[in-house]
């Protein structure tokens, strides 16, 4: 067998009907996973099922709010009876809100929070007792460059992926007696909808980014296909409370 064939093996993607989160699930799909995506937008995740659809696995979708515990349970608990298992948990969905950090109000500063931090741990937390089932999995937590760099517009943002980063250590330590690996990913600027917002409210990223990317180039979501198959496969059994940087070099440019 294959160190990277995921036949037989289903995967559960957050905000996997889009930008990096679809990318994974491509790459998962194109190694034989079978995909469940989970996203807030019933008919973009039909539309994403029905690409991957196209590459011979079966998929399904399912609505979340990731902020929700019970959503999350709901969503893991959708999943197994769909396909009778769960081995891969890609914790991708989340959100930004780019702003002064004097001017987030409360309610502002929770929200990101609750989504980008709390829903991957509550994501994980129903998702463990399936894995440990299955005897054993793989949990992939999207990180950030804000996870280990600051920035003045990205106060709950960067809070809450420096979190990530931690949690994915702490649950890699608990769960590794029960063969469950977790680790993160730390995209560098990719071209999303989510960064498109950012160029409009940033002046000068474009370029910026570009001159400190020794790749010279924005990344694209299908540059998270391969990590995402390496990361759920057993070519990573030795792999856990890792976080690795996908950003064309952008974190180690002097």
């Amino acid at each position: 067998m294959s160190l990277f064939d995921l036949k037989g093996r289903v995967a559960l993607v957050t905000g996997g009907n889009g930008g990096i989160g679809l990318g994974m699930a491509r790459g998962l799909a194109m190694s034989g996973a079978n995909i469940m995506i989970a996203g807030r937008k019933a008919s973009k995740s039909k539309g994403a099922a029905e690409e991957l659809a196209r590459l011979g696995v079966k998929t399904a979708v399912v609505e979340v709010d990731v902020a929700n515990d019970a959503s999350c349970k709901a969503m893991v608990a959708e999943t197994v009876k769909a396909f009778g298992r769960l081995d891969i948990l890609v914790n991708n969905a989340g959100i930004n809100n780019r702003k002064q950090p004097e001017t987030y109000s409360p309610a502002e500063w929770r929200e990101v929070l609750a989504i980008n931090l709390d829903g991957a741990f509550f994501c994980s937390h129903a998702a463990y007792p399936h894995l440990k089932a299955a005897g054993g999995g793989k949990i992939i937590n999207i990180g950030s460059m804000m996870s280990i760099f600051g920035a003045p517009f990205a106060a709950p943002y960067a809070a809450s992926k420096g979190g990530i980063v931690q949690m994915t250590k702490v649950l890699a330590t608990a769960w590794a007696k029960d063969n469950i690996q977790v680790n993160a990913i730390l995209p560098g600027w990719i071209d999303t909808d989510l960064t498109k917002k950012a160029r409009e409210v940033i002046p000068g990223l474009h370029d910026n980014v570009l001159k400190r990317t020794p790749a010279a180039r924005w990344g694209e979501p299908n540059d998270f296909s391969g990590i995402a198959i390496f990361l759920a496969s057993h070519a990573s059994d030795f792999v856990t409370g890792a976080a690795i940087p996908v950003d064309g070099g952008f974190s180690v440019q002097g």
